[in-house]
C-alpha cells in the first residue's frame, strides 16, 4: 500500500484481516501496520477506532487490539463476564441494607422503616419551603463547596459554642457525609472501631470504603470505654463510629461520664471520633443529651448530623462538623465525589428550618414518636410475653427486641413475619461480627397510625 492509502483502504483490509481471525484473536501492532501499509500513526488510530464503534474489534489498553466477540443473536443475553475480570476484587457489599426477603405485599405493615411516614412529615411546610426556594433569583446558581453559608450557619449554632460555619460542610444526607468522612479520614485496608451492634448503613460505607469494621462491646448504658482503649491499643485504629445519643439499633444514650472518657481514649489514641447524631431532632420530649463534640477541644470529633430523618426521605440534607485539616480533607473529597450539594435543596432546607412551622413540627414530632413507641412497647409485652424490649427508648425511631431463640432466630422470625404481612429487621444485620443473640429492631415511625403497631403485634403473636 502506498503513503497515499486511506483511512477507509486500511479499514477494507482489516476488515479483510478480521474475517479471518477468530474472536479474541490479536491484530497486529499499530507498528506493524504502519510498516506493512505504509501509513501514518494518525491513520492506524482512526481506523482502529471507527472499526471499534462498528463493533469489530475491542482495544486493551497495554495489550492491543482484538477481534470482538461476535454478536449474539436477537434476544440472546449480552455476555458480560469479561466484566468480573476488568472489576477485580472491589465488590460493594450491600447485604446490610438490602432487605433478602424481596419487596413487601402492600398489605404489609411496615415495622422495618427507618424514616417518618408522610402522615409524621412536614409536609406543607416543606412544599412551602421549595416554592419560596424555587422563587429565589439565584436558586439555581452553583453553590459553594461547604454549602450556603446561611445554611452552615444554622447547623454551627445548633452544634452548640465554639463551632462556626467554617466547621460545617453540607452533605446530601446522613449515608452521604458517611461515605465521605470514612474516606476522607482513613485508608484502604485499615481498621474503623464500631459500636457492637451499630448501624448497617455504616458498616456498608466503612466497607465500600475498603475498610474494616472492628466491633467493640456496649451495655446498657452504651459502648464500654475500657474496651474501647483496648481495642485502640490492639488494633492501631484511628476511627470511632458511634451513635451515643438514643443509638441506633438499641436506643441507649451514653451518659455523661463515658462521654467525657470516649472522647479522652480516642484523643490518647490519637484517633478521631465519628459521632452520628442523627437523632438529634427525635427526641421523645425530654431534654436532649450533650454532644460528644461539646465535650472536645482538640478537634478529635467529627460530628455528623442530618434533616432526613425529622423531616422526609427526599430532604437530602447534612452536615458533617469539624475543625482542623480533617475539614480540608473532607472538603477536598467532596469536590472531587459531586463538587456541591444541589442549591435548590439547600435554599429549601435553609427555608424549611428558618420558619416558625419547623419548631412547632419538631413538638409535634416528639409527642407523636412518644406515643408510637409507648404503643408499640405496651403491644409486645401484651402479645408477645415471651419477648424482651431491652429498653423504652426516650428518642430515635426503633424498639431493640430480644427474640428467645439463639442467635440464628432473628431471620427465622423475620422470614415468619412476613408471612403475617409485617416487616421487621433481622437483628444480625446490626452487627461487625457474630450476634450474641437474636434480636429484632422494630420502627415505630413508619406505619399510617398507631393502630397499625398494635394490629401488627396481634400478627406476630402467631408466629
Amino acid at each position: 500500500m502506498k503513503n497515499g492509502s486511506t483511512t477507509g483502504e486500511l479499514m477494507a483490509a482489516l476488515r479483510s484481516t478480521v474475517r479471518d481471525l477468530l474472536p479474541g484473536d490479536r491484530l497486529p501492532s499499530s507498528r506493524d501496520l504502519m510498516a506493512e501499509h505504509q501509513v501514518g500513526p494518525g491513520t492506524v488510530a482512526r481506523a482502529i477506532a471507527r472499526l471499534t464503534a462498528e463493533g469489530l474489534v475491542v482495544t486493551r489498553p497495554g495489550s492491543g487490539t482484538f477481534v470482538a466477540p461476535k454478536a449474539s443473536a436477537k434476544g440472546d443475553p449480552a455476555d458480560t463476564g469479561w466484566q468480573t475480570v476488568a472489576l477485580t476484587d472491589r465488590a460493594v457489599d450491600t447485604r446490610p441494607l438490602i432487605d433478602v426477603l424481596g419487596e413487601p405485599s402492600p398489605d404489609t405493615i411496615l415495622l422495618d422503616g427507618g424514616y417518618l411516614h408522610r402522615s409524621l412529615q412536614p409536609v406543607r411546610a416543606l412544599s412551602a419551603a421549595l416554592a419560596r426556594a424555587a422563587r429565589r433569583p439565584d436558586a439555581w446558581d452553583r453553590a459553594p463547596v461547604n454549602g450556603l453559608a446561611p445554611l452552615r450557619a444554622v447547623f454551627a449554632t445548633a452544634a452548640g459554642p465554639g463551632i462556626g460555619p467554617d466547621d460545617v460542610l453540607i452533605t446530601a444526607g446522613g449515608q452521604s457525609a458517611l461515605s465521605l468522612v470514612f474516606r476522607a479520614i482513613a485508608g484502604p485496608g485499615n481498621p474503623v472501631l464500631v459500636e457492637s451492634p451499630t448501624y448497617p448503613g455504616a458498616l456498608a460505607a466503612a466497607r465500600a470504603a475498603g475498610l474494616s469494621p472492628v466491633p467493640v462491646p456496649m451495655d446498657a448504658d452504651g459502648v464500654r470505654p475500657e474496651l474501647l482503649a483496648d481495642a485502640f491499643a490492639m488494633t492501631g485504629a484511628r476511627v470511632f463510629y458511634c451513635q451515643p445519643s438514643h443509638h441506633n439499633p438499641t436506643g441507649a444514650v451514653l451518659p455523661p461520664e463515658r462521654r467525657r472518657q470516649v472522647v479522652e481514649v480516642a484523643r490518647a489514641a490519637g484517633a478521631f471520633v465519628i459521632e452520628d447524631d442523627f437523632a438529634r431532632h427525635l427526641g421523645h420530649g425530654g431534654p436532649m443529651p450533650r454532644s460528644l463534640l461539646a465535650e472536645d477541644r482538640d478537634g478529635t470529633v467529627v460530628q455528623l448530623t442530618s434533616l432526613t430523618k425529622p423531616a422526609a426521605p427526599s430532604l437530602r440534607i447534612g452536615a458533617l462538623v469539624a475543625r482542623g485539616p480533617v475539614m480540608d480533607r473532607m472538603r477536598a473529597v467532596r469536590h472531587v465525589d459531586d463538587f456541591f450539594v444541589s442549591r435548590p435543596l439547600q435554599e429549601a432546607a435553609l427555608e424549611l428550618v428558618s420558619a416558625p412551622a419547623w419548631d412547632r413540627h419538631l413538638r409535634t414530632l416528639a409527642v407523636a414518636l412518644r406515643e408510637r413507641c409507648r404503643e408499640l412497647a405496651n403491644a409486645i409485652e401484651r402479645e408477645r410475653p415471651d419477648w424482651s424490649v431491652t429498653r423504652v427508648p426516650t428518642g430515635g425511631l426503633h424498639l431493640w427486641v430480644r427474640l428467645p431463640t439463639g442467635p440464628g432466630g432473628s431471620m427465622v422470625t423475620a422470614s415468619a413475619a412476613r408471612r403475617q404481612a409485617v416487616a421487621v429487621s433481622a437483628g444480625h444485620r446490626y452487627f461487625a461480627a457474630e450476634a450474641p443473640a437474636a434480636y429484632l429492631r422494630m420502627g415505630f415511625a413508619a406505619t399510617a397510625d398507631r393502630a397499625d403497631l398494635s394490629d401488627a403485634v396481634r400478627r406476630l403473636a402467631s408466629i
